[in-house]
């Protein structure tokens, strides 16, 4: 007994610090809105093995000398380490020689996923832990709101090998400046981003094990704005059945939200619990069982098509603690009134 409440204590230490991180950034868009839309790519080193990086970024002004960003890094393959993760960054900023070419230095923590070969005998584990990551990056930018980039990360982690890594990056300033440069701070709104909307989606879902399984999911959500920058949402999610695993149940999240573009597109970021009403184990070595509460981090954007109907994107990580993690990538449409 005491056992099974060690372990119900340690699971909930790691639900509630995922939590502060995932509060501290649902709390940045009260501050200033999102400013700039990044996507990288480049080279990695870890274990002195070579291979590739991709992050999404999402990035706001905290005034002409300092800014905050939102980024999902992938830092890909090596040898028994699939590794990504969420991170928040606090940049130190200054223009060198112009308003245009920008030199910035940033630190944040780090929630990192990695599937790795298990070390208690199964094929593979899901494993989760904190850690530091430390950038430095160029920028440009251009007069028409496109930016250039060039990034260079290092990496700590809890477990698991550190990894250096060198990205290029083209952004764009979704909220237009005086004068080509960054904003110092965005433009607020005067109303909430969403009143109600339902949306359907259809997509597939990976598996995070060495072999990435994948299926044919579903899902169904209704997103109500609570606040300018805040949605809720409760939907009901439907993995598919891989050779791992089959697995549906109820989602409910908390949404940092922004629209810009005049209110054609919206950007998000979400938090909360999946719990699955139907959990089959497809595998020959099925884990532990009793994952009927998971974690689920999204990251989202829509298009607005009429003055009701948009199409959406989703990318849905969803964090087990019984090496079942699974990232649900989805197409959708969804009607607004």
């Amino acid at each position: 007994m005491r056992a099974s409440t060690s372990a119900a204590q340690r699971w909930l230490g790691h639900k509630a610090a995922a939590c502060l991180t995932g509060a501290g950034l649902l709390f940045i868009p009260t501050l200033s809105d999102a400013q700039e839309f990044s996507l990288f790519g480049g080279g990695s080193r870890a274990s002195s093995i070579n291979t590739y990086t991709w992050a999404f970024n999402y990035q706001e002004g905290l005034g002409q000398y300092f800014a905050a960003s939102f980024t999902w890094l992938n830092e890909g393959h090596i040898p028994d380490h699939h590794r990504d993760g969420q991170m928040v960054q606090l940049w130190a900023r200054i223009p060198v020689g112009s308003p245009q070419f920008v030199l910035q230095a940033g630190v944040g923590p780090y929630r990192y996923f990695d599937t790795t070969t298990s070390e208690q005998g199964g094929s593979y584990s899901n494993t989760h832990g904190w850690g530091v990551v430390y950038s430095v990056r160029a920028a440009y930018y251009a007069s028409n709101r496109w930016i250039t980039q060039l990034q260079l990360n290092r990496v700590h982690v809890q477990r698991g090998p550190d990894s250096s890594g060198v990205m290029f990056g083209v952004g764009y300033q979704l909220d237009a400046p005086g004068s080509p440069g960054p904003r110092d701070w965005a433009s607020g709104s005067a109303h909430k981003v969403t009143n109600n909307e339902v949306a359907v989606y259809l997509g597939k879902t990976i598996v995070n094990s060495t072999s990435s399984p994948t299926a044919l999911g579903g899902a169904v959500e209704y997103r109500r704005g609570l606040a300018k920058y805040l949605d809720v949402t409760v939907g009901y999610l439907h993995e598919g059945s891989s050779k791992v695993a089959r697995r549906d149940g109820l989602t409910s999240q908390l949404w940092a939200t922004r629209a810009f573009l005049d209110d054609k597109v919206s950007l998000a970021v979400g938090l909360g619990a999946y719990y699955a009403i139907n959990e089959n184990e497809n595998s020959a070595t099925p884990g532990p069982g009793a994952g009927k509460f998971s974690g689920l981090v999204t990251i989202a954007g829509s298009y607005r098509l009429t003055g009701h109907w948009n199409a959406r994107l989703e990318w849905n990580r969803v964090v087990t603690r019984y090496d079942r993690d699974s990232d649900v990538i989805f197409g959708g449409v969804g009607y607004r009134w």
